[in-house]
């Protein structure tokens, strides 16, 4: 019998909380990330009011500077730990296949100079359309569309771009590359890029709106991942005959692989959790896992080094924090954590490797308090004892500290 009947686990995407012990082994626009602390940063550039997240004992967790205006709970709701990654990477596939479970020792392929024109070629004469080499670089998604979205709109040239991520990225207005076309030409990208030189870990389709100089970006973006290497805890559950929902882009990370319940897409990070609380109240969902990414925080905020639009962000979601609580069950878990890290004080645009803040609640909890750091995939592990299966290839249990 499971200790908890229903275990929500929830990602707030790239809400770091310090940097990592082997942050310097990564660089941001030629800056180590030693130096990089999302929360820690954010709190003490322009401030952070999270009392529920505080609650439950995000202030409590060890740091070397206490997060600036997030105070230590003496008698914290639940318990509190930061993790660390093992994995080669600091993208949101590595992320969270290790939250999952798996140990990915050979990064994906990266493209700093963009991409090589075998797969530029090859991806015109399969659409029919050119593609603007110029932007063929690591670029903001924002700004590549402002920079080459007129010239677009005139020619119906192709927006390849990249980042410091291992993606490729096809940016479209959506009145002239219409989206069926724009998957198709993704789908064919996916194909192309499915081993090294060019092992990427997504294709993402980026189709936009508007005019010249006030496009938009829509929520028809599409993600297409390989699937993971061997099998994760999703996979665990799923041949158990569990039930795994995913909210948000969780199902394209993981290529579908594992889940049985796909709550679709995010428009926003609000109807993602509206999609969570759709799924906790569902009649249908008894007993099993589900995990959801709230992306908002990075794609819209760290990336473009906003960090007022971040903090709101952070604000939103922990103002809304009390009705996920509400639609537990006595016997639910509610696991809140990150991916990686996404300080958006910090140099150039990428992600930044740091610890992972985890918090846990459950309504049926006696205690509270810490939990002794440990590893992304720890989470996985725990998962997987609470559901009586076989854990993935890493990671310990913290079930038993969880009373």
């Amino acid at each position: 019998m499971s200790k908890f009947n229903r275990m929500h686990l929830v990602v707030l995407d790239s809400v770091g909380i310090g940097a990592a012990p082997d942050a310097n082994d990564f660089v941001n626009a030629g800056v180590p990330d030693g130096a990089s602390d999302t929360l820690g940063h954010i709190s003490k550039s322009v401030g952070l009011n999270v009392p529920n997240m505080a609650k439950l004992g995000l202030g409590n967790i060890p740091r070397e500077t206490p997060l600036k205006t997030v105070p230590a709970e003496s008698n914290p709701t639940g318990y509190a730990t930061k993790l660390q990654e093992v994995s080669l990477g600091k993208d949101t596939m590595t992320g969270h296949w290790e939250i999952m479970g798996l140990n990915i020792t050979e990064p994906f392929d990266t493209f700093w100079n963009g991409f090589p024109e075998e797969i530029l070629t090859k991806i015109e004469e399969f659409s029919g359309r050119k593609v603007i080499r110029e932007a063929n670089k690591p670029y903001s998604g924002t700004a590549v569309i402002e920079d080459f979205g007129p010239r677009q709109m005139e020619t119906g040239e192709l927006i390849i771009y990249t980042s410091a991520d291992p993606v490729l990225q096809i940016a479209a207005h959506e009145d002239v590359i219409p989206l069926d076309e724009l998957y198709r030409i993704c789908e064919y990208a996916r194909s192309i890029t499915l081993e090294r030189p060019a092992l990427l870990g997504r294709i993402i389709a980026r189709p936009y709106v508007g005019e010249p100089g006030n496009f938009t970006r829509t929520s028809n973006r599409r993600d297409l991942a390989v699937s993971p290497f061997e099998p994760t805890v999703l996979d665990k559950l799923n041949e158990a005959g569990i039930d795994t929902y995913a909210v948000g882009k969780i199902n394209d990370i993981f290529n579908g692989a594992g889940i049985n319940h796909d709550m679709g897409h995010n428009k926003s990070n609000s109807h993602g959790i509206d999609n969570l609380i759709k799924a906790m109240t569902s009649e249908d969902f008894k007993h099993g896992f589900s995990f959801t990414n709230l992306v908002e925080f990075d794609a819209l905020y760290g990336h473009r080094r906003d960090p007022h639009g971040y903090r709101d962000c952070l604000h939103e979601f922990d103002q809304r924090l009390p009705e996920i609580i509400a639609a537990m069950r006595e016997d639910d878990l509610l696991m809140i954590t990150a991916d990686h890290g996404n300080d958006p004080t910090y140099a150039g645009t990428d992600h930044t490797r740091e610890y992972i803040p985890f918090l846990a609640y459950s309504p049926s909890f006696k205690g509270n308090g810490l939990i002794p750091v440990g590893h992304f995939s720890d989470i996985s592990a725990t998962v997987a004892e609470n559901f009586g299966v076989d854990k993935a290839m890493i990671g310990e249990s913290f079930l038993d500290k969880l009373i």
